[in-house]
């Protein structure tokens, strides 16, 4: 696959995370609780991405392989805890800006332990990113929206464990099959919401079929596929670019609050999705190295 390929996969990732939303409002409606709903998805999810290990390649690993992994998969799961806790005492407009300060502490993580400072284009892209997610959000055309320290606190908590889910998906086991490792990361993540939010609720048949079906679409594009695409596309592109590419998620949160929730979007906030996909797209330009070297050799012979 072409370095694009890998990096869409990760866009495709992002969009996925984008679509759960508008269903998990929709779960709420129909009165289910964040226990209930919670615990559906993860338990769904991992239940899912099982079966599909069992019919794709497969590599022997060790214990301390595998606990590695599962340890890698309890960011996963801690990011919808500190998110929901966000909710809690946050609008939704500040909670995702919070969340989205991942964007440029994914750069900060790659450059402290990889050693890779960001580029010029990236450091622009980033800031394009920011400015889009600030309009996306609707925080222009909102009034009155009320600060809480604590929900701040869990809104940039959120972002911490979504960036280090990123970079960890994108830095270990990376000869593991996708499959195989996004098994034991969503295992890892659904650990870590039971031990956080015990599935009780669950335990009655009569909420686990009537919250099956709302598990079953947010496990599949919450909890199955973005793992699965981080985990084949984050090691070819790096978790610099990678945090770029998933801002996908708000863009789609915009669209889709639109036509199924029929919520009204104003023009700033189509504006800050131009500005994300202005972003995402200001990321991922390079000029070429021929390109490049031809300039320097014409203004060497210039200039002798």
């Amino acid at each position: 696959m072409k370095t694009w390929h890998y990096a869409l996969l990760v866009f495709l990732g992002g969009c996925c995370y984008g679509v759960l939303s508008t269903f998990v409002k929709l779960a709420y409606e129909a009165g289910f609780s964040v226990s209930a709903v919670t615990g559906s998805q993860y338990l769904l999810g991992t239940l899912l991405i099982w079966i599909v290990f069992l019919f794709t390649k497969k590599k022997k690993l060790t214990p301390k392989q595998i606990i590695k992994l599962l340890c890698s998969g309890i960011p996963f799961g801690l990011t919808g805890v500190f998110y929901y806790h966000s909710l809690d005492t946050l609008d939704a407009s500040l909670a995702i800006i919070f969340l989205f300060q991942f964007v440029w502490i994914g750069s900060l993580l790659e450059w402290l332990f990889f050693k890779k400072a960001p580029t010029a284009g990236k450091l622009v892209s980033i800031v394009i990113l920011i400015v889009g997610s600030i309009l996306a959000a609707g925080v222009m055309t909102n009034t009155g929206t009320e600060l809480s320290w604590q929900g701040a606190i869990w809104g940039a908590l959120s972002a911490v464990t979504y960036t280090l889910f990123i970079f960890l998906s994108s830095s270990v086991a990376k000869d593991t099959p996708p499959v195989q490792k996004s098994a034991l990361l969503t295992t890892g993540g659904l650990l870590t919401i039971f031990l956080v939010f015990p599935p009780t609720d669950l335990f009655h048949l009569s909420v686990l079929m009537g919250v099956a079906p709302y598990g079953l679409y947010l496990g599949l594009f919450g909890v199955v596929l973005p793992p699965l695409l981080f985990s084949i596309g984050m090691p070819h592109i790096g978790p610099g670019l990678g945090t770029i590419l998933t801002t996908s998620e708000l863009p789609v949160v915009v669209i889709l609050s639109s036509l199924v929730l029929g919520e009204q979007v104003s023009l700033w906030q189509w504006v800050g999705v131009v500005f994300i996909l202005g972003g995402i797209a200001v990321g991922n330009l390079k000029l070429p190295n021929r390109k490049l070297k031809s300039i320097v050799h014409w203004e060497s012979r210039s200039t002798s």
